[in-house]
């Protein structure tokens, strides 16, 4: 059996070079094998991504009746503790541990964390729908049940996610720490591929019980997954008992980060990327219910399309960076196939096309991957060595911060509209349920074109050759 077990793992092994982005990374000292089962600790996390802002915003608003506003505000409240994700780097870097850890404390904190908030959840939601005996109830007991159990399992991702992809880069020498960071938003992909087949399958006869059984296997597999991917990863250091007076406060590595080229200019340029790609996170699972009449699997495997686009998306980045390109020009070039994407989507209403539709999906995921890997790979460029720890929690705070409000602001905008175009305030034509989704997705069309203006500065000039000169001095043509 053991022998058995070590051909697998080499098997794997020797497949990843040639089917995982950044799988290049390994070294003999830290084996693809080690970096796979590192990396589940994302498999975790997009596993309870594509639960939020999958599943459940589907859930709530057509098969439970919530209003999309409120679930937006919902899936919307993990992201709260996006800006602190710079703060749990900084932390984790200087945490001060009896055991010689730094590193594993906080990590196995988050999975807590989300294991709580992922227990009561179900429970939460059934009397957040008012069905049952939860129908005589106070309203807002469950909503804010509902809005604690969203708000711990945001917690518990972003402090697993953040300080989890800094032991990553603790582990690799740091020619290699871009490559790994990219590896393991690849794995986060894959997970959230996984995962919505998996939920697609149980969740094809639906019931509120069947619902239930879906979360808490979720708050069950993420601590497996997250156990295990910790186990002999971080070197215990009997120094880290003791502090260092040398160690400067967030607040110097931060205004000493900010003084970096275009760095409040990168963040501004990945906040409205971000936002551009991810308002319509919480509604193009109802559009396909209530617009187009999918069911909840169809819709479902919607997520898996955009994780699919996604991965494809990172892939080819990979593959043209690792060969010296641009990566705000990789970045540019996924906001500019943003537009089209959601053209489609737009389109898919009138002309009732639900192919149309998952093909606009799937472009929205390609220049969402192409656009997250280059302004990841270019903030781990250009960060100094002793703040990538800093960086990387900088891009993911203005990315989760933009991901939140962006969320947030799709479902309150496309109620808002529909209020309005159902009482006929913009006409007969535009009396549809449509009207508010198409409403939103135009205004990612904006969000995208700004997006695109702010990182124009930032995309280096191709050097054109220098002209010739003549032997009468003049200038010559160069071809």
């Amino acid at each position: 059996m053991k022998r058995l077990s070590e051909k697998l793992v080499q098997s794997w092994a020797s497949l990843g070079p040639k089917f995982l982005p950044f799988a290049d990374a390994a070294t003999p000292d830290l084996p693809l094998s080690r970096l796979l089962r590192l990396s589940l600790f994302q498999v975790s996390v997009g596993m309870a991504l594509v639960l939020l802002i999958g599943t459940l915003n589907r859930v709530m608003i057509v098969e439970l009746g919530v209003p999309a506003s409120l679930v937006a505000i919902m899936v919307s409240l993990p992201l709260v503790f996006a800006p602190f994700r710079a703060l749990i780097g900084f932390r984790s870097d200087t945490h001060r541990s009896e055991l010689g850890w730094r590193r594993v404390p906080y990590i196995w904190l988050g999975t807590l964390v989300q294991f709580g908030g992922l227990a009561v959840m179900p429970f939460a939601l059934l009397v957040l729908s008012g069905g049952g005996n939860s129908a005589s109830a106070p309203a807002w007991i469950g909503q804010a049940s509902a809005a604690l159990a969203f708000l711990f399992v945001g917690a518990g991702i972003h402090i697993t996610q953040t300080v989890g992809l800094a032991l990553a880069t603790d582990l690799a020498p740091q020619e290699s720490q871009p490559k790994v960071v990219g590896l393991m938003y690849v794995m986060l992909l894959l997970g959230m591929i996984v995962s919505a087949f998996v939920f697609a399958a149980v969740l094809e006869d639906f019931s509120p019980g069947r619902l239930i059984q879906v979360i808490q296997g979720c708050a069950i597999t993420t601590m497996i997954l997250n156990v295990i991917a910790l186990w002999k990863q971080e070197t215990r250091d009997r120094n880290r008992r003791f502090k260092n007076p040398d160690q400067p406060t967030f607040k110097q590595s931060w205004e000493l980060f900010c003084k970096g080229d275009h760095a409040i200019r990168r963040l501004t340029a990945v906040g409205l990327g971000t936002m551009a790609f991810t308002m319509e996170d919480v509604l193009l699972e109802p559009y396909g219910g209530e617009i187009l009449k999918l069911s909840v699997s169809s819709t479902t495997f919607l997520t898996a399309t955009l994780a699919i686009g996604g991965l494809i998306g990172f892939g080819l980045a990979s593959r043209v960076l690792s060969r010296g390109a641009d990566p705000f020009r990789m970045a540019s070039m996924g906001a500019l196939l943003g537009l089209p994407a959601f053209m489609a989507v737009i389109l898919a209403a009138p002309l009732a096309s639900a192919s149309l539709f998952s093909f606009g999906v799937f472009l929205i995921g390609f220049g969402g991957g192409l656009f997250g890997h280059g302004t990841l790979t270019a903030t781990m460029n250009l960060a100094p060595p002793e703040q990538r720890g800093l960086a990387l929690g900088a891009w993911g705070a203005v990315q989760a911060t933009g991901a939140g409000i962006a969320m947030a602001l799709g479902g309150v905008i496309r109620d808002l509209i529909n209020y309005f175009a159902m009482s006929s305030y913009f006409g007969p034509a535009l009396i549809d349920p449509s009207t508010g989704y198409i409403a939103v997705y135009a205004l990612e069309i904006v969000l995208l074109i700004a997006t695109i203006i702010a990182m124009a500065p930032l995309i280096k000039q191709r050097v054109l050759p220098q002209p010739l000169q003549t032997s009468s001095g003049g200038i010559g043509r160069s071809s």
